[in-house]
């Protein structure tokens, strides 16, 4: 467990920026228009980016793909899982009306229910921290000395 303390600790911090911007944005009313979500990406980016960079500065010489890639994935997956169930209570619990006011926007031919919309919210932040992670380690692997 201790292995995954550091990115344990960066994907929660991720995941409280991503719940202030969504309330930064829901206070201007803004947080309907799926456009500001891209902005979530970098927020999550930062993170990953952060993470490894951290723990290759902890690691040293013992850093390797291997361990970038988990403390990558797990920090993205982290703030991910902590910002979905942030936002099924926001939208069941503290704005009721929201999904209504999405599909009235966005879907005017669709009837979403929260369960589709709280998946797409949940695989979206996977694939952002998967595709980020792969990026990233680009930048972070040690060449190979065969």
């Amino acid at each position: 467990m201790m292995r995954f303390a550091l990115p344990i600790r960066f994907g929660i911090a991720t995941s409280g920026s991503l719940i202030a911007y969504f309330l930064i944005l829901s206070l201007f009313g803004l947080h309907t228009n799926i456009f500001y979500s891209l902005f979530n990406g970098v927020i999550t980016g930062f993170g990953i980016f952060e993470a490894i960079k951290y723990l290759r500065l902890q690691e040293g010489k013992a850093f390797n793909y291997t361990k970038g890639f988990s403390a990558g994935i797990v920090t993205g997956f982290m703030a991910t899982i902590v910002f979905t169930i942030f936002f099924a209570f926001y939208t069941t619990e503290v704005d009721t009306g929201f999904l209504a006011e999405l599909s009235k926007v966005w879907f005017k031919d669709y009837k979403t229910e929260g369960g589709i919309v709280f998946f797409t919210v949940a695989i979206m932040g996977f694939s952002t921290s998967l595709v980020l992670t792969l990026a990233f380690m680009q930048l972070f692997k040690t060449a190979r000395k065969d």
